[in-house]
């Protein structure tokens, strides 16, 4: 997907007088989507609010710009109202546990596989041609090549989250080839920051506030992976749309190093001002968190940087800047 070429007809698209749909909007990343596109584009969301929370839009509520739609991607009529006038689709809606698909083996194969194919018809029915999709860096499975490029394969991810994600990225292959679309894929990163709902920060935060003695971290504490701050997220994706002009567009979107769960444990207990800490690991499956836990991921970013996008800063500095956020919200 990654190696597709340029059409004659592609072309990168400045973000701006735009009329554009954002599935998940009312989510972590979603909400800061639609603050940065506000300021220059008619916006709407349409949300379930399984797991995204209206308070995260109330900003918007008011502005004449700003259309929200409560409704589901299952839904054929809530899809048709929601494309109605579209330009272009960010689509974000999905459901983002990677563990919870050891427990529940439908769960990603309905919210995320599903979900995208039915967006794919209301897309294709309605004749909305863009699309940019929040994949995952748990597509690359265990990769042997780290730092990883968009290029590696073969693509054999360990979780079924990883799989359903990957099944999404082809199905929107297959729809742009065949029905002349044009698509952006983000392969992310750990995304953290303020409103974040699930992962490492928000469970350490957790654990601590209930027990300040100790900590439980799950796996061996040596599981090492790279953290983005969600806005300099928000910025990558952006960016990428407006600077890239293949038909399918694939590219990782992280930071240039990683830390590990007890590097993070360390930096949650400064923050929250705790001294002495124990720290108790679980040991997990084979030193990891859970079933489907990548032990090592770092993306590469050369391809994005070459677009002229870089991260703010490392690892670290956004792991800090999020737990800082996640304390005070």
């Amino acid at each position: 997907m990654s190696g597709s070429p340029t059409r004659a007809n592609a072309k990168p698209v400045k973000i701006s007088d735009e009329s554009i749909l954002i599935t998940g909007g009312a989510g972590f990343i979603g909400s800061h989507l639609v603050k940065a596109l506000m300021a220059k584009n008619e916006v709407t969301v349409l949300d379930n609010f399984s797991s995204g929370k209206r308070e995260h839009l109330a900003e918007h509520c008011s502005n004449p710009g700003f259309h929200l739609i409560e409704g589901d991607l299952l839904s054929p009529g809530d899809l048709e109202k929601a494309l109605s006038s579209v330009d272009m689709v960010f689509h974000l809606a999905a459901n983002p546990d990677v563990k919870l698909g050891a427990e529940n083996t439908r769960v990603h194969l309905e919210q995320n596989v599903l979900a995208t194919y039915s967006l794919l018809e209301a897309m294709r029915k309605s004749g909305v041609k863009r699309i940019a999709f929040t994949s995952t860096s748990t597509v690359y499975g265990e990769a042997t090549v780290v730092p990883t490029p968009e290029d590696y394969g073969p693509l054999l991810p360990i979780s079924l989250y990883g799989a359903s994600k990957l099944a999404c990225e082809a199905l929107i292959s297959s729809y742009c080839h065949t029905f002349d679309m044009q698509s952006w894929i983000y392969r992310f990163a750990n995304i953290v920051g303020e409103r974040g709902t699930h992962g490492v920060l928000v469970d350490f935060i957790r654990k601590l506030r209930n027990n300040p003695a100790e900590l439980e971290i799950l796996g061996s504490g040596r599981q090492k992976k790279s953290y983005l701050e969600v806005s300099d997220c928000v910025r990558a994706m952006l960016h990428c749309v407006e600077h890239s002009d293949r038909q399918i567009n694939v590219f990782n979107v992280g930071t240039e190093d990683c830390i590990d769960v007890t590097g993070i444990a360390d930096i949650v207990t400064r923050l929250m001002g705790l001294d002495g800490v124990r720290y108790r690991y679980t040991g997990g499956f084979d030193g990891r968190g859970w079933k489907g836990d990548v032990k090592v991921m770092q993306l590469s970013i050369e391809r994005i940087k070459r677009l002229g996008w870089q991260p703010e800063g490392g690892s670290a500095r956004a792991v800090e800047m999020a737990v800082k956020a996640l304390l005070n919200g």
